[in-house]
C-alpha cells in the first residue's frame, strides 16, 4: 500500500510545476528548454529531445530536431549517421498514440556506442500540433520503467509543455514579417552553406553589410547565434 503523506507530497509538487508551466511569461524558445529542463527533472530524467517526424530519408535530424538538451558532438554524430528516420523508435511511434518506454537503442540502433552516461532509457511519445503536425518527445535516463500513474503525469506534463512550445511557433508568423529581404536571403544562402564572403560576392554587397544582416536577422529570431537563426528559419518555414 503507498503512503498517502508521499503521494500528497507529490501530488502536490506536481500541481505547482504544472501551474508554473501555464505562466503566460513563457514565450520564446529558450524558455521553453528551461521549462522542459525542469519536467525531465521532475520525472527522474537527464536528457531530452523534440523533433518533428520524420517524412522520407532524406531529411537529415538537424532538420528536424526543435528542441534538445543532448551534447552538441551526440547532434552532429548522430545527424551524419543518418538513423532517426530508420529507427525502430520512430516506426513504432507511427503505430501507436501510447507512450512508448524502452532501451535507448530502439532510436540509436547500431549506433548505441554514441549514447551518453544517463541515456540508456527512454520514454517517448506522438505529440500533435493543432493543425496536426506529429512531433516525438523523448526523454532519456537510467530510471526503471514508470508506474501507470506516474506515466500518466508525465503524459499530461509533456502535452503542456509542447502547447506552450506551439504558441512559440505561432509567434513565429510575425518573425516572418519582421525579417527583411535580404535578410532572409543571407540566411537561406547561409543555410546552403555559403560563406559570408561568398554572400557578400552572389549578393553584391560588402562583407561587412552581411554580417550586419546577420546580427539583426538573429536578434529578431531570438537566437543567441547565426546557427540557432539559420536552424530556427528552417523550423517556422521562413527559408
Amino acid at each position: 500500500m503507498k503512503d498517502p503523506e508521499k503521494l500528497a507530497l507529490r501530488s502536490e509538487a506536481y500541481t505547482d510545476f504544472l501551474f508554473g508551466m501555464s505562466a503566460p511569461v513563457i514565450q520564446t524558445e529558450y524558455e521553453v528548454l528551461h521549462l522542459m529542463r525542469q519536467c525531465a527533472t521532475q520525472f527522474g530524467f537527464n536528457h531530452f529531445m523534440i523533433a518533428r517526424m520524420p517524412f522520407g530519408e532524406q531529411q537529415r535530424f538537424s532538420e528536424r530536431l526543435v528542441l534538445s538538451s543532448w551534447p552538441a558532438e551526440l547532434v552532429r554524430q548522430y545527424d551524419a549517421a543518418g538513423l532517426f528516420h530508420s529507427s525502430a523508435l520512430v516506426e513504432r511511434l507511427r503505430q501507436t498514440k501510447l507512450p512508448i518506454s524502452g532501451e535507448a537503442a530502439l532510436l540509436f540502433g547500431e549506433g548505441i556506442a554514441m549514447v551518453q552516461p544517463g541515456m540508456n532509457r527512454i520514454f517517448s511519445i506522438t505529440l500533435h500540433t493543432t493543425y496536426g503536425e506529429p512531433f516525438i518527445v523523448t526523454l532519456f535516463g537510467t530510471r526503471c520503467e514508470l508506474e501507470r500513474q506516474q506515466a500518466a503525469d508525465l503524459c499530461l506534463a509533456l502535452l503542456q509543455v509542447f502547447e506552450t512550445l506551439e504558441r512559440t511557433f505561432d509567434a513565429g508568423i510575425s518573425v516572418r514579417d519582421r525579417l527583411s529581404a535580404r535578410e532572409i536571403e543571407c540566411l537561406r544562402w547561409a543555410a546552403a552553406g555559403k560563406s559570408s564572403d561568398e554572400i557578400a560576392t552572389i549578393l553584391g554587397i560588402s562583407v561587412y553589410t552581411v554580417s550586419s544582416y546577420f546580427k539583426t536577422a538573429t536578434k529578431k529570431l531570438d537566437s543567441v547565434n547565426r546557427m540557432q537563426a539559420i536552424a530556427r528559419a528552417m523550423r517556422l518555414k521562413i527559408i
